[in-house]
């Protein structure tokens, strides 16, 4: 099926509109909509937070009778059926639109090509996988939830030009600047959850919040803690009626150990046992809960060995890496990735 270049152009603009929802949409995914007439637009709009009106319905809104006979790009799918919100190929069969080009089919069970069909029953004009690749990039997370039912995993880490993220001594704070931290604070309220291991914890006492900028939502904070002893001192403790806390440990330290385990569910931190591989958290098993509870990405930030944990077992999606000019050399200075590798 070929496009135009000015179709390309309005599935290009319905794109950005799309990446708008990012941080407030989760786990829908983000749609932008874009409709055209005579080759000129004359509505948009976009999916703008979770259990919201979807972006075909503002696009509709905004072009009143002028949606009649349209062109209607869509980033994904449209919706048939009833959830938080009535079928979007209701409005569109209503608004009586002429043509409607979806970037990509929707996965999700209850749409999975209905919808387009839906729309063909009615008389409508409809194509598919107009720059379906950006479409499948900008809700990678989602596409991922829905398919493999994990959430998406974006590691983090600021590492020296020689590719260590600490000195001999373990020293780390001073590789990345202000503007990489902003930047992680932003980050952070993007995503579902925020990880890291209990070395990061008891080394640091972070806060793992994004509180330097006015987060979109609300992240979880994960603690992978085998011997479960995050400290019921810490910020993170001390902060779990706030924003969730949720420490990952194993079963066998939940049994050993009931009244750490009191404790911390008293200050409001939920306590997850799992199973364990070779001492470790088995962090397929984490992501397998994660995703069943519709978080649909992770933020993992936490020392090398966690790090190379998901890298090494290949639980990683995604890298964001903060490079500093900086040489810090040195036998015993860490990398990022520890362990085996792949």
């Amino acid at each position: 099926m070929s496009f135009s270049a000015a179709d390309q152009r309005f599935m290009r603009r319905a794109l950005q509109l799309a990446a708008r929802g990012r941080g407030t949409v989760e786990p829908n995914p983000m749609v932008g909509c874009v409709i055209v007439r005579d080759e000129a637009i004359v509505a948009e709009g976009h999916h703008r937070r979770f259990g919201g009106p979807h972006a075909e319905v503002y696009a509709l809104r905004n072009s009143g009778d002028r949606a009649r006979g349209a062109d209607v790009f869509i980033t994904l799918e449209p919706c048939c059926h009833y959830g938080k919100t009535p079928p979007c190929t209701d409005a569109l069969i209503e608004a009586g639109v002429a043509r409607v080009v979806a970037a990509m089919h929707d996965p999700y069970h209850e749409v999975a090509g209905k919808g387009l069909e839906a729309l063909r029953r009615a008389g409508i004009r409809v194509e598919c996988g107009l720059l379906a690749d950006e479409a499948e990039a900008i809700n990678a997370p989602y596409l991922k939830l829905r398919r493999q039912r994990r959430p998406w995993v974006i590691l983090k880490w600021a590492q020296s030009i020689d590719g260590k993220i600490a000195d001999a001594k373990g020293r780390s704070r001073w590789i990345s600047g202000e503007p990489a931290r902003r930047l992680v604070h932003r980050w952070r309220g993007q995503v579902d959850a925020v990880l890291v291991g209990i070395g990061t914890v008891l080394a640091d006492d972070p806060l793992l919040t994004g509180r330097l900028v006015r987060p979109r939502r609300v992240a979880a904070r994960i603690v992978l803690d085998t011997r479960l002893r995050l400290p019921p001192g810490s910020r993170l403790a001390r902060s779990a009626s706030e924003a969730p806390v949720i420490v990952v440990t194993s079963r066998a330290a939940v049994r050993a150990h009931p009244g750490r385990r009191r404790r911390l569910e008293r200050l409001g931190v939920e306590v997850l046992p799992l199973r364990t591989t070779g001492r470790r958290i088995d962090l397929a098993a984490l992501l397998d809960e994660l995703g069943r509870r519709q978080m649909s990405n992770v933020l993992v930030e936490g020392g090398g060995d966690v790090l190379g944990e998901f890298f090494g077992r290949g639980l990683a999606d995604e890298a964001r890496i903060f490079v500093s000019p900086r040489l810090l050399g040195g036998r015993g200075a860490p990398s990022a990735l520890s362990g085996p590798g792949q």
